[in-house]
């Protein structure tokens, strides 16, 4: 945690410095348009305005309680579900707004997938339930064999298949950290979504676990566009094609990720890769 005087300092800086240390991807399946989100009276998320590039990998930094947990919520519209959680500005996927009136928030999150810091697997469900557990929510389907052949590519895309093909029927609860993780990365594939948010999907998990997980991110890159938020900012540098700085809810830095840890352009973003605060 940065300290009161610090965080105090750092939130002087110019506005117009900000925006010169941003750039966007050519191609963006997501526009965020001045984005503020809200807890109650507690502002958390500050005009924020960014691209995520198609089928690449978004890294999100910053210290804890800067905002990074609430923004990729409010991407797919789950900020909205949270106790006082309010949001403004827009979202756009294919020219359309997802805050729109008109627009089902159950459709978003099935184009939106996300994977949560802990793995969310359902403990009275089997390996197969939890990864059919989502498509079973949303479609209908004519014969069990379509279901099954889901739930195996799906398995295979998230690297599990070869570990749980003779074990489908156990309890998802019966894998390990790194395993239940990647059950959980399948069961956001097998309802074939555009984007997958990851909130720190390593942070509890041992460095081998940590490295299945990051080769998976680039594997499945080539089919999804990917967004994680991330502690670890040698993991950021290694799987992200972008990196975007936030600090006290504002994006202070936003552009390819080999220029953000090599040439960043803000002194703040200069500042915390280099561990100065954080």
């Amino acid at each position: 945690m940065i300290n009161n005087t610090i965080m105090q300092n750092i939130s002087k800086e110019a506005a117009g410095k900000r925006n010169a240390a941003t750039s966007r991807p050519s191609k963006c399946v997501l526009t965020v348009e001045e984005l503020n989100a809200w807890y109650g009276g507690n502002k958390v998320i500050q005009d924020v305005s960014m691209g995520i590039g198609v089928q690449a990998i978004t890294a999100l930094i910053g210290p804890s309680g800067c905002g990074k947990s609430t923004f990729i919520r409010c991407l797919n519209r789950m900020h909205e579900v949270s106790e006082g959680g309010r949001v403004t500005g827009r979202v756009l996927m294919d020219g359309q707004d997802i805050y729109a009136q008109q627009v089902d928030p159950v459709t978003v999150r099935r184009r939106i997938g996300m994977v949560f810091q802990k793995a969310s697997v359902f403990p009275t469900m089997s390996i197969s339930g939890n990864v059919a557990s989502g498509i079973n929510l949303t479609r209908l389907w004519s014969r069990r064999s379509d279901l099954q052949d889901v739930v195996e590519r799906s398995l295979r895309k998230a690297a599990l298949w070869e570990e749980v093909k003779d074990k489908l029927d156990q309890p998802g609860a019966s894998l390990s950290g790194g395993q239940q993780q990647r059950l959980c990365i399948a069961r956001a594939i097998a309802i074939e979504p555009e984007i997958i948010l990851m909130d720190e999907p390593c942070s509890a998990l041992d460095p081998i676990s940590t490295l299945k997980i990051e080769e998976l991110m680039l594997e499945i890159k080539k089919d999804y566009t990917v967004v994680i938020v991330t502690h670890n900012m040698q993991q950021a540098a290694r799987v992200s094609d972008w990196t975007g700085f936030l600090l006290l809810g504002e994006l202070i830095e936003y552009c390819p990720t080999k220029e953000v840890f090599t040439v960043p352009k803000d002194k703040r973003t200069e500042d915390y890769i280099t561990g100065r605060f954080g």
